[in-house]
């Protein structure tokens, strides 16, 4: 018990950083990826016994965080998927509004302008990349990880379904709202400063 207290603090010392910077950025959440690297190092202590030496420390940490981050998500999302639903629909239906006629043609003064930037310069300037960053993180939660998902991660449609617990029909729309979303707030920050 001892000696496996001291390993569990050399590995805290040593792998911390690296497990919550991958936290953070799977979460967008600093107290979330804390408390999910110190769930990490507690399951790591007291299911020590199962560890073979088969992997590097490093390696067996990721997977146990990697695991709680699928917990998380599938928790936090099952938890709300009503809710969730519902203030998707209306965050949806005010956006919608927002941007579109009854009919569904553009409102004039929010017509998407033609981009004169090329979009590979545009992910070639860290500025830009920082702002779009925080326009992901704007979106409501369930939004934000279908999008870190879908083009961060180059999850296809069918894992994310799963690991959100949401339908293809869902998730679809969520794309298409946050997408909508995204390019209104990068219309607002950047293009139009």
């Amino acid at each position: 018990m001892q000696e496996t207290s001291g390993i569990i603090k050399a590995w805290v010392n040593e792998y911390s950083s690296d497990l919550l910077s991958w936290a953070f950025y799977k979460t967008s959440n600093k107290e979330t990826a804390e408390d999910l690297v110190q769930e990490t190092f507690i399951s790591a202590f007291q299911s020590f016994h199962t560890f073979e030496n088969k992997s590097k420390p490093k390696t067996w940490l990721f997977s146990i965080l990697k695991n709680k981050i699928i917990d998380f998500h599938r928790k936090n999302y099952k938890r709300t998927v009503v809710s969730a639903d519902k203030i998707s629909e209306q965050q949806s239906t005010f956006l919608f509004s927002y941007l579109f006629e009854d009919g569904g043609e553009w409102r004039k003064e929010r017509r998407p302008e033609n981009w004169t930037e090329e979009v590979v310069e545009l992910l070639d300037n860290p500025e830009f990349n920082e702002l779009l960053m925080q326009c992901i993180r704007k979106l409501p939660p369930l939004w934000n990880s279908a999008i870190q998902l879908k083009y961060l991660e180059q999850k296809d449609a069918g894992t994310i379904c799963q690991e959100l617990g949401v339908s293809t029909t869902n998730y679809w729309q969520i794309i298409h709202r946050a997408k909508l979303q995204l390019r209104e707030c990068l219309q607002q920050q950047w293009f139009k400063k």
